[in-house]
């Protein structure tokens, strides 16, 4: 009885501390540097800041300075890939954690949760495939976040095409609206991408095959993408368990290649204000160097 109470006590202990751990490790925000050989021969190389799944919430003073700093890195372009918010208040926060950034170019789609607010969900229930849409959450005030963006400067990609320039080089950037919601519009934006252009560049939320197979067959140098979390819990030396869409676990977060172009994955930087742990995978921006391919 003694031997069965005290593997019990074990049993208890080792879960509240991998707990503990797991609510530490959200708050352990981590800057990923990766190069990525896109740009045509004899270019000098691009920083692209990636970011991602911010999540945020009032009161995140911490995330929000540490969203700040990035401004030191000094970026060529900013390029955020949804879910900036979770919260009915949020858009105020989502702006200051942003405005040093402001002051370089950027663009951007919406995720999900810019549009919803979240709800408690068993995460079980993400093992059985991808969430899918409650249609009674509350809306979130997602005009208010877009008008705060583009007023400061950045570009609106949902369902979108633009070109962008990008220390005196020309992109041609699309992006889409999220897919995880079938907000996405591809056709409104098909089309080869300009030969001419120094970078192509697809931008989603969600990296759902059927998006991430037209922005390649359109000829996407570098594809860019958020909303799996990196699994958001991983089990280390197996990595991701669900990706919330279609794309293979392997390809959850970080760089990979996706026909003829570069994917990047960013595990992003928040959570759900329901469960706001991670485990073997930290919140992260990825500061992205683009060189020539030779």
């Amino acid at each position: 009885m003694r031997t069965a109470t005290k593997a019990a006590l074990g049993t208890a202990a080792a879960g509240i501390a991998g707990l503990a751990y797991a609510y530490w490790e959200a708050q352990a925000y981590t800057l990923r540097r990766v190069s990525v050989a896109v740009l045509p021969a004899d270019q000098p190389s691009l920083r692209i800041l990636h970011l991602s799944d911010l999540h945020l919430v009032p009161g995140q003073t911490k995330k929000r300075e540490w969203v700040r700093s990035l401004r030191d890195l000094r970026p060529d372009a900013v390029i955020v890939t949804g879910d900036f918010m979770s919260h009915l208040d949020a858009v105020p926060h989502v702006l200051d954690a942003l405005d040093p950034l402001f002051e370089v170019p950027g663009a951007f789609v919406l995720g999900s949760n810019d549009y919803y607010a979240p709800r408690p969900l068993n995460p079980a229930r993400y093992l059985a495939g991808p969430s899918q849409l409650e249609p009674r959450r509350e809306m979130l005030p997602w005009g208010d976040l877009v008008d705060g963006l583009t007023t400061n400067g950045w570009l609106d990609l949902g369902n979108a095409r633009a070109t962008m320039k990008v220390d005196g080089r020309e992109v041609d950037v699309r992006g889409v609206d999220d897919p995880h919601i079938s907000r996405d519009r591809y056709d409104e934006v098909a089309g080869p991408f300009d030969s001419a252009a120094d970078l192509t560049l697809g931008v989603t939320h969600a990296p759902y095959l059927r998006v991430l197979d037209a922005m390649t067959a359109d000829g996407a140098d570098l594809v860019l993408a958020g909303h799996t979390h990196g699994g958001q819990l991983c089990v280390p030396g197996v990595g991701a368990l669900v990706t919330n869409c279609d794309i293979p676990r392997s390809q959850a977060k970080g760089l990979s290649q996706y026909g003829g172009a570069a994917l990047h994955v960013s595990a992003g930087l928040g959570t759900s204000p329901y469960a706001p742990f991670r485990f073997a995978c930290r919140p992260e921006a990825t500061l992205l160097t683009l060189t020539d391919r030779t």
